[in-house]
């Protein structure tokens, strides 16, 4: 496992400081603000924590509500909503300052059998033949260095890898609003499905808006033609998968109006099955001249 990987298993590591409270810290983001992906995960392990463990994850819905201080420690309140025969819903507020940051409401479930389908996994080549993110990174001239430090420092713990070029890699000109990118832990994680689920979560939150940027040949704050922040973030979990197992990404941009943006995501594991599907709107605004 590498370095960065236990650093982020440590940050999703909440202290827990009274019943139903937890108590979390942040890391370096790539932007002046708590990464959003980063209290999402947060969010949900202290959810998971009040869930007992033949329930796994099977859906989530956020709002972000305020820029979250990488400053000051972020405490977690989970509500018990309900605890049904075969589902359980958690709420969770985030609180920074003595204001909610970030409102979670996430639902669990125990397994059992039903009807099966899902669309099938679009075509996309095999991540061992990507660049990786600092092949990428480093051949690109026009970012800041301290740009390309920023973005590697903060996904050290994941290998990503795009398949085509990324918005802040090739902007001007508009392009098909699609994206997709093959992801996986930098090293291999306990089997625990809940901190599966929670790691993809994290890593959700990094790319998903990149659909809109490309639409609008924006390249993003990266370049600096683009400002914008996660607004909601919902995340239905289909079948089981590992987040230390190669997942594809596909994500693409129905909508722009009114300075927000919209994605869709669906999460593939390498062999086909439809694991998770994602939704997020996002402030995407032009900065004025």
């Amino acid at each position: 496992m590498s370095q960065a990987l236990q650093d982020l298993l440590d940050l999703l590591d909440l202290e827990q400081i009274e019943e139903n409270i937890f108590r979390g810290h942040s890391r370096p983001a790539v932007v002046p603000r708590v990464f959003g992906g980063q209290v999402a995960a947060q969010a949900l392990v202290a959810a998971g924590r009040t869930v007992p463990k033949d329930r796994p994850a099977h859906s989530l819905h956020a709002y972000f509500l305020r820029p979250g201080d990488p400053g000051a420690p972020i405490v977690y309140t989970v509500d018990r909503i309900r605890d049904g025969r075969s589902f359980t819903t958690r709420r969770v507020v985030a609180v920074q300052h003595g204001k909610p940051i970030f409102h979670l409401s996430a639902s669990f479930q125990t397994y059992e059998e039903g009807l099966d389908h899902q669309d099938p996994m679009p075509p996309s080549p095999d991540p061992a033949a990507l660049p990786t993110s600092e092949e990428r990174l480093r051949g690109y001239a026009h970012l800041a260095p301290e740009v390309v430090e920023r973005f590697l420092e903060a996904r050290a713990a994941v290998d990503l890898r795009y398949v085509d070029e990324p918005p802040y890699g090739r902007f001007g000109e508009p392009r098909e609003p699609h994206s997709q990118v093959w992801f996986r832990t930098n090293g291999k994680l306990a089997d625990d499905p809940l901190l599966h689920v929670v790691l993809a979560t994290y890593v959700s939150d990094m790319t998903l808006l990149d659909s809109v940027l490309l639409a609008h040949g924006r390249g993003g704050w990266a370049v600096g033609d683009v400002v914008g922040a996660s607004l909601d973030h919902a995340m239905w979990f289909h079948r089981p998968f590992r987040a230390d197992e190669w997942l594809l990404y596909d994500q693409q941009s129905p909508s722009a109006h009114g300075g927000r943006g919209l994605g869709q995501g669906r999460i593939y594991t390498q062999d086909g099955r439809l694991a998770v599907s994602v939704i997020q709107e996002g402030v995407v605004r032009v900065p004025r001249s």
